[in-house]
């Protein structure tokens, strides 16, 4: 009997090793310091039987959707969920606060979100956030404040839980759901861990155990392997879309460290925070805000407190409440962020957000010590040093918010849109002209 490796072999002798085609993931992930209007585009690009992934971060990240007539926030979910014929799925990269999450879901309920049980799936190798991880937040950057070295997190607890991760002693979804003695052996030690570090924590162990017991029953039906799920949804041909949290900017390995989030927001967390090998992926669209803003502390070399950007662009975060720092668009910034996710084409927000401005400014170079980068600081020092050099280009004061077809834009936005990719050497392929979803250019 010929051996099953023979006509395999004879295939690759002739014609090469036959395969089934297999669909690619599109990744939509954060260019700047995050809040570029990610969530819109994604739930743009959700067609029916999409599968959406969050793959890192927790709900320290805010989208807001508008949607048949309403206002969506997410948080934690992915922003397919608005979709009532995808699936959304949370990856292993995800750290996910259980009252969160479920409380997220019922304010989607109560704007006529249905049946989403039926397509929510949520990773068995994710860790959970506790409440107790949340206070240790705080007791951390009020620590770092006193000594003038607040980093300016959510405090929604995703630093302490990916530290838990770090260290082994995290507490995954599997362990919730699948073997409750063991959750409960594992939620005592972790608890006593971090007790022994900050004295004055306190922490209802019965309670929070009773709790979550509860929490087991309800999340048990949505929990898959999701490694083996999207790889056959791989071979079967279905479109899957990442969608990053945070940013590029916020990478702990390529943000401006240490003023950063604790997971990796670029390209490599998309492939470890979903199991996905590197050919899987296709496009990769990178989100740019037409100016920049950044929350939080840290280096802002284009940083301007003109008022004008923050209230027209309504700069305000959702998770914390937080007025959003302004700034012209940087693309020195963007040329790096571009080089470590290998953007395939980007998608620009809020151009209607400079309607009103008669001239507008983007900063193309940095120097340091009179001297001109030829690269993106590692240093953050040295990045609150540069200093900034603009090219002013004229604004066109008048409306875009009607406008879907580029070549209607005004000449001075038309300018402005192909000053920034030829810059880049990306094509702009979306504009966004406004809060809601028709309010988008499509460019060929």
């Amino acid at each position: 009997m010929e051996h099953p490796l023979a006509e395999v072999m004879s295939q690759k002798a002739t014609n090469g090793i036959k395969r089934t085609p297999e669909s690619k993931v599109t990744v939509v992930l954060g260019a700047q310091w995050g809040d570029e209007g990610k969530g819109k585009l994604v739930h743009l690009l959700t067609n029916n039987g999409n599968i959406v992934c969050r793959c890192q971060a927790g709900n320290n990240s805010d989208h807001r959707i508008f949607a048949n007539g309403n206002e969506f926030h997410l948080h934690l979910l992915p922003s397919g969920i608005l979709h009532e014929n995808a699936t959304s799925l949370i990856g292993n990269g995800v750290v996910i606060h259980l009252p969160g999450l479920f409380d997220e879901l019922a304010a989607l309920e109560s704007k006529a979100l249905h049946n989403w049980e039926e397509r929510l799936i949520i990773s068995d190798r994710a860790h959970l956030v506790f409440d107790f991880h949340q206070l240790v937040d705080g007791l951390q950057e009020a620590e770092k404040a006193g000594h003038g070295k607040s980093l300016g997190t959510t405090k929604k607890g995703i630093g302490p839980t990916y530290t838990s991760k770090a260290s082994r002693n995290g507490i995954r979804v599997s362990e919730l759901v699948g073997d409750y003695d063991v959750f409960t052996e594992r939620f005592r030690s972790m608890v006593s861990s971090y007790q022994r570090q900050y004295p004055n924590l306190t922490v209802d162990v019965e309670a929070e155990l009773k709790k979550y017991k509860l929490y087991a029953e309800k999340l048990r039906p949505l929990v898959k392997d999701t490694i083996s799920y999207l790889h056959k949804a791989l071979k079967d041909g279905r479109g899957i879309l990442a969608e990053g949290a945070n940013a590029a900017m916020l990478d702990i390995d390529f943000g401006t460290y240490p003023y950063v989030t604790s997971n990796n927001c670029s390209i490599g967390g998309v492939l470890t925070g979903l199991g996905l090998p590197p050919q899987a992926i296709g496009e990769i669209i990178g989100v740019v805000k037409t100016y920049t803003t950044r929350v939080g502390n840290g280096p802002f070399p284009t940083e301007d407190m003109d008022e004008l950007l923050q209230t027209r662009g309504r700069e305000v975060g959702l998770t914390t409440g937080r007025v959003r720092r302004c700034g012209w668009l940087d693309l020195m910034l963007l040329k790096y962020s571009s080089a470590i996710n290998g953007y395939t084409a980007i998608c620009l927000t809020k151009l209607d957000i400079l309607d009103a401005m008669k001239e507008i400014k983007i900063g193309v170079a940095y120097k340091l010590n009179g001297q001109q980068l030829k690269h993106f600081p590692g240093l953050y020092t040295d990045l609150s040093k540069v200093v900034v050099e603009y090219v002013t280009l004229p604004g066109w004061e008048q409306s875009t918010r009607n406008v879907r077809k580029f070549d209607e834009l005004p000449k001075n936005a038309q300018s402005y849109v192909r000053f920034i990719e030829q810059y880049l050497d990306v094509p702009v392929r979306w504009i966004s002209v406004g809060e809601s979803q028709e309010a988008v250019i499509y460019v060929a």
